[in-house]
């Protein structure tokens, strides 16, 4: 098999200009279907209708699987348009508390040493579970709230010091920072008036995040840490409709590989790359139960 390097190496310009078209048409049409689902799922919370705390779960699953929304737009991909990636982050951002700036140059420093413990900053300081307690706690979105939280207040008031963030991106580091923490005050405020953003965000965030954990660790756990991408990363085979949910991001090793082709054309680098993949798993629940394998007691 070959490296993500030799791989690509064999592809043609006119294939690598066709991997690359990015469009906002194709962008924009599936943000709607993704926020339409949201609103269906919301205006059912909202109005209350019979068994609407139901909705609760499927609606958080919705919510937080903007995360891989965010991330792509970290890339500028999603849309052709610069402008249009970088105001969908930071729309994002506060409702995934998410500081969009910082996560753009975060998820840089992922690419560049992904899968390496010791300067990818995914894994670097804590690593991925290795117990049945490290994993509960991680599906519990524990670690990502609190992370989240401590970055934003460091963000806003403390010192921008971390390698991977370059220091003209400092002030709007912390201006991104202290507007998110603002507009948390406000929703804070609101409570007092309507407990609709509890049930519309808070609690189904809080729901829908151990999926999202679960989802997310697939993509590099189990892998090792070498420089080739088709193995340092992992692709699931899943179904349709999860890929739509997760803008294609099951195709985890070929977006790695290559990081400028666009959601939509993830399927057709695939394709092109599929014989040489070294991480694949046959849908979540079989990665699932070979992560649980791996696990020790204690």
């Amino acid at each position: 098999m070959r490296t993500h390097v030799e791989a690509l190496a064999g592809l043609t310009p006119t294939q690598r200009a066709a991997l690359t078209a990015r469009s906002d048409a194709k962008g924009l049409v599936h943000l709607a279907w993704h926020l339409g689902l949201i609103g269906l799922t919301g205006t059912g919370i909202a109005l209350q209708v019979p068994g609407w705390w139901l909705l609760m779960l499927p609606h958080g699953v919705l919510l937080v699987f903007l995360f891989t929304l965010s991330h792509e737009c970290t890339h500028d991909t999603p849309f052709r348009s610069r402008w249009l990636n970088t105001a969908v982050g930071h729309a994002l951002a506060p409702v995934l508390v998410l500081p969009f700036t910082w996560f753009r140059y975060f998820h840089f420093a992922h690419h560049k040493h992904t899968n390496d413990p010791e300067r990818d900053p995914e894994i670097t300081g804590h690593g991925r579970p290795e117990t049945w307690r490290d994993y509960l706690i991680y599906l519990s979105g524990w670690g990502y709230w609190t992370g989240g939280a401590r970055t934003l207040w460091i963000n806003a008031f403390g010192q921008v010091g971390a390698p991977y963030l370059p220091a003209r991106k400092h002030p709007a580091i912390r201006r991104e920072a202290r507007l998110i923490l603002a507009l948390y005050a406000v929703a804070a405020l609101s409570l007092l008036a309507s407990p609709l953003l509890l049930w519309l965000w808070v609690v189904p965030m809080l729901l829908g995040q151990p999926v999202l954990r679960a989802y997310l660790l697939a993509e590099h756990g189990l892998c090792p840490p070498v420089a080739d991408m088709l193995e340092n990363s992992r692709t699931t085979r899943t179904g349709r409709m999860v890929r739509a949910l997760a803008w294609n991001m099951p195709y985890h090793a070929e977006h790695h590989a290559y990081p400028a082709v666009p959601f939509h054309a993830l399927p057709a680098l695939h394709a092109h790359l599929a014989g040489d993949l070294k991480s694949v798993s046959d849908g979540y629940t079989g990665f699932t139960a070979a992560y649980l394998r791996h696990l020790r007691a204690s």
